[in-house]
């Protein structure tokens, strides 16, 4: 650089003044533009999974996948509340992002290179490291994902679900034969009233539809083999970088936060005392990140006012003491053994 500089003739002061320029405040960019105006930010989500998306009685809707929804409309438009929510099944998810009807696609969706490459569409950050596993009835006997040579299963089209059973069904030449149901309420009736031996999605969401469907949950077990990858994670719409930056950053941001523990209860506190430089950039007391992205210094104040950390959220949703009660696993920080590692927020 350096070497160049001198060829053209520019000096150490033009090319500080270059490298500032890289650092200039970001335009909000069109996602955003249109979320400010209309005062919303629109989230597609589950139509009911338990953990991840799911609506109560009220309309109320709670869930991993919700908050993140929350955090970002917190970060972007200063208000959790300010998001509408747009229940969607598997195959209505991508085209409902791609048409613009849904500004991100917070759907317990697996990150996979078709995916990224060929619908138009950006992967964001995973906000939930799952696998590919089956429940069966405790009465069946079946220990074993290998027991299961001839006989039905129970999946969901248009997912990489479905191609995953295929795969591991010819893999271990167990002539498998999936029953295919295009909504999700239609598998799991299916599979309560004994039309499959076997139901087959990732493992969260075995038990979140094992806690909130089954008459007794203690009557089907979740087998102990995990037949794939699925890292979850929002996804946004292709051409707007920057609506792809705040999505990615706010997950980032709140991975950063239990780290550093930040939490929804002492967010505010530290504002005011905290010395750690990692916490006073997080929250804006020493630099303003925000501008970077189009938002102001408090964009992740707010953030984990809205949600608490990403602890926090896993806790609540679908930890070891929520109705779920699942482990953290390598859902726990990198420095805890698991595989959430934020990129630094500076």
């Amino acid at each position: 650089m350096l070497e160049l500089a001198k060829k053209h003739g520019l000096t150490a002061l033009t090319l500080a003044g270059l490298t500032l320029a890289f650092a200039l405040p970001a335009h909000a960019g069109k996602t955003l533009d249109a979320i400010k105006s209309r005062g919303q930010v629109v989230c597609g989500v589950n139509t009911g999974l338990a953990g991840f998306a799911a609506a109560d009685s009220s309309g109320n809707w709670s869930g991993i996948d919700v908050d993140v929804c929350k955090a970002v409309a917190a970060a972007t438009l200063g208000d959790a509340t300010k998001v509408k929510y747009v229940p969607l099944n598997a195959q209505q998810r991508f085209t409902a992002l791609q048409s613009g009807e849904i500004d991100v696609l917070s759907r317990n969706t697996t990150f996979s290179l078709t995916r990224d490459a060929s619908l138009g569409l950006h992967q964001t950050a995973v906000t939930y490291y799952d696998g590919q596993g089956f429940m069966v009835p405790v009465k069946s006997k079946i220990k074993s994902a290998k027991q299961l040579k001839g006989q039905t299963v129970c999946v969901q089209s248009g997912t990489t679900t479905e191609k995953n059973l295929t795969d591991f069904s010819r893999a271990n030449q167990l002539n498998i034969k999936p029953v295919v149901f295009e909504k999700l309420e239609a598998a799991n009736s299916a599979y309560f009233s004994g039309r499959c031996i076997a139901y087959t999605t990732d493992a969260s969401g075995l038990a979140s539809i094992r806690n909130k469907e089954a008459k007794n949950p203690a009557e089907h077990v979740i087998l102990p083999e995990l037949i794939s990858k699925e890292p979850l994670g929002p996804m946004v719409r292709r051409g707007d970088d920057e609506w792809f930056a705040i999505v990615k950053w706010v997950i980032y941001g709140l991975l950063e936060a239990e780290e550093y523990g930040v939490t929804q209860a002492n967010v505010d506190q530290l504002k005011t005392s905290t010395t750690d430089p990692v916490v006073q950039r997080l929250l804006g007391t020493t630099e303003d990140t925000g501008k970077l992205l189009g938002l102001d210094k408090e964009w992740m104040v707010r953030a984990v006012k809205a949600t608490g950390n990403y602890g926090e959220m896993f806790e609540r949703n679908v930890g070891p003491k929520s109705a779920l009660g699942l482990p953290r696993g390598v859902n726990s920080l990198w420095n805890k053994g698991g595989l959430m590692y934020a990129y630094p927020i500076r």
